[in-house]
Parts: structure tokens; C-alpha cells; sequence
């Protein structure tokens, strides 16, 4: 099972999400072909009812703490209440440009 398929597991598992995307941006970054180190994750959930935006990010990186612990560098988090996701038309935020490794 890959990195990204490892992630949509136990997000899917543990936060029921009625959307749930993971994208594996590590080709935007300097690291060798077919990495699985950079993800951008959207997930519109129930569970996240009532919590701010920090308890939120929590919530998922203790989900993904083996995965982060390992070969997961780095995480651009978006999460959402199916209301909050529903008010943005499910508009999600463009990943920068990475300014490091000679990316620029």
C-alpha cells in the first residue's frame, strides 16, 4: 500500500469524511522521481463541528503521526465542516510554489 493510500485509509477510517482528498505534490519539491514525502489534504468532516482551526490539524496529525514519524516531510491541511466547504463552493487554496532545493 503507498504513503498517499496509507493516509486516505485512516483519515476515511477515523473521520468519516463526506470529502476527502489527498494529493501527493512531492513532484513540486526536491526530492528523487516517485516520492511520496509532500501532501496536500483536504477533508470536510462532522468531527470537526465545534473545533477550531489548531484542534483540527491536531486531530489529523495524531491520525498520521507513524506516517509523519517516517517518510512524510510535510502536510498542507485543509478542513473543513461540510458547511464551511459547502460556503467556500469547495474552493480549496493553491499550494505555493516551493522555494527550496532549487525549485524556485
Amino acid at each position: 500500500m503507498s504513503i498517499q493510500q496509507q493516509i486516505q485509509s485512516r483519515l476515511d477510517e477515523a473521520l468519516n469524511p463526506s470529502v476527502l482528498e489527498v494529493v501527493n505534490e512531492s513532484h513540486m519539491h526536491d526530492v528523487p522521481p516517485g516520492s511520496e514525502s509532500h501532501f496536500k489534504i483536504t477533508v470536510v468532516s462532522d468531527a470537526f463541528d465545534g473545533k477550531m482551526l489548531l484542534a483540527r490539524h491536531r486531530m489529523i496529525n495524531a491520525l498520521l503521526a507513524e506516517e509523519l514519524a517516517g517518510p512524510v516531510h510535510a502536510i498542507a491541511l485543509h478542513t473543513f465542516t461540510p458547511d464551511e466547504y459547502f460556503e467556500r463552493a469547495g474552493a480549496v487554496p493553491a499550494s505555493p510554489p516551493c522555494h527550496g532545493g532549487g525549485k524556485d
